[in-house]
């Protein structure tokens, strides 16, 4: 069935949140620096790796960028076009020629696992795509590793990953948050302020407003419930379970969203500890693991719906925006906090309201630093040039990541206080095939998008 041009909330029945970078900001700046931290300590002191991964200069932040794909076979890291083609590389942190891009893929510069991760996302032992925050520092410290085998020897294939695997678990395995093991979540319990944003109490009263309008409230998130209750309570109150009619932790997304019942059951959980599986899931509550098929059906049930409206919002193409929208037929929101950075000031998408956020105080308290959202080696979020393709002089194209936004997401918005204020029945363009590509956008597109515009917002 074809949808209306226009979304709205108000027409929704089920509005659903993922946790990490969707409803509970962090500060980027210190978490970025932990998250490395974590992974480094455990390469050096557990698997035996050069101290110097431990050091970071300043600038080297500058290397991370959302949307980048390792390709670990030959140690590069990847931008792509839409179709597939590499617009920049690097092998390691140096940054690849436009020479050297073509003679390692090719007049056409191709990269060859592209069908396999395009319109499936499929996980790899060839590849990995860096498509949220907390991996993000992930890619800086693997194109180090790179540096460094390459100064100690001429390497012809690049196994680090397995031990990258490991400390990945390591720090944020099940039992890390009580245990006190690793770096990350000892140091967020020690001093939650200092990586965590509070929700405003404008965002606060917006999900009081959606409860109070008869939406059912759901949380989704793959983090733990120790973690999960740290964040909440910091973010939100003591009270938080009172907005959440159904609150899902460990849910191991996207398995989530497409895994039948049998292989995913919803667990009970006592004292944060998993309990038995339920063949079923009759009641709103708290659970952990579980399927979507067995929430739908719960949600029928709430909403006396045979069919009910479900929108969920996501930071996350891989593991929110695309199963959500491609397996379960939902609306979704990307919360994408680039577009704080490369959205005009000067065209805004709302027909009723053009005055810019800033000026009406819409974002509350003080903005934390903007790198690494934005990296001035990677270029735009959005589109990009390509120089020498096929004969050609500069040709600018879309990336991989901005043609997904416009495939899978309904909306895409910069963070919940962008829309927070608005009546719940506010009208939003929604990206459609046929529409300009900078359609969805809210509250304003990304200027690279806007034909004609062509400054960037002025950072403060």
């Amino acid at each position: 069935m074809a949808r209306a041009e226009d979304f709205s909330l108000a027409d929704c029945d089920v509005i659903g949140f993922d946790l990490d970078h969707t409803l509970c900001r962090y500060n980027v700046t210190a978490t970025f620096a932990l998250i490395y931290d974590s992974f480094a300590q455990y390469l050096v002191e557990q698997k035996g790796y050069d101290r110097e991964l431990m050091t970071v200069s300043p600038d080297a932040w500058d290397f991370c960028f959302k949307g980048l794909l390792l390709d670990m076979e030959d140690g590069n890291l990847l931008k792509l076009s839409e179709d597939g083609t590499v617009v920049r590389a690097s092998h390691g942190t140096r940054i690849l020629t436009a020479e050297e891009i073509l003679e390692t893929y090719g007049k056409k510069r191709k990269w060859k696992h592209f069908k396999t991760i395009n319109g499936v996302f499929a996980r790899s032992g060839k590849y990995h795509f860096y498509d949220n925050y907390f991996d993000l520092p992930g890619a800086l410290l693997c194109a180090r590793i790179v540096d460094l085998l390459d100064q100690n020897r001429n390497v012809k294939k690049y196994e680090f990953w397995k031990d990258v695997i490991a400390s990945i678990e390591y720090n944020y395995k099940a039992s890390a948050f009580k245990e006190d093991s690793g770096i990350y979540f000892p140091s967020v319990k020690k001093d939650p302020g200092k990586y965590l944003l509070r929700c405003s109490e404008s965002v606060k009263d917006w999900l009081r407003r959606l409860k109070n309008a008869g939406k059912v409230l759901l949380l989704i998130t793959s983090s733990h419930s120790d973690y999960c209750r740290l964040l909440c309570e910091h973010i939100l109150g003591e009270d938080f379970e009172e907005i959440f009619d159904i609150i899902i932790t460990n849910a191991l997304k996207p398995g989530f969203f497409t895994q039948i019942p049998q292989q995913r059951p919803f667990r009970t959980l006592a004292n944060d500890e998993e309990r038995e599986p339920l063949p079923s899931l009759e009641q709103p509550g708290w659970y952990s693991q579980g399927n979507w098929s067995h929430l739908n059906e719960l949600l029928k049930k709430i909403t006396g719906k045979a069919e009910p409206k479900v929108v969920y919002f996501g930071d996350s193409m891989r593991s929110d925006i695309f199963p959500a929208h491609s397996y379960n037929n939902c609306e979704t929101v990307l919360v994408l906090e680039e577009l704080e950075v490369e959205a005009s000031q000067q065209v805004t998408m709302d027909r009723q309201d053009s005055e810019p956020l800033e000026k009406k105080g819409k974002y509350e308290g003080p903005r934390h630093k903007m790198w690494p959202v934005v990296s001035a080696r990677w270029g735009s979020y959005f589109v990009d040039a390509v120089t020498g393709l096929e004969g050609e002089g500069e040709t600018q194209v879309h990336t991989w990541c901005s043609n997904n936004i416009n495939t899978y997401s309904t909306i895409a918005i910069p963070s919940l206080q962008a829309i927070a204020d608005l009546p719940l029945d506010h009208k939003f363009p929604r990206f459609c095939p046929g529409k300009p590509r900078f359609t969805g956008y809210y509250p304003r597109p990304p200027v690279p998008l806007i034909p004609g515009v062509s400054e960037p917002i002025t950072q403060e």
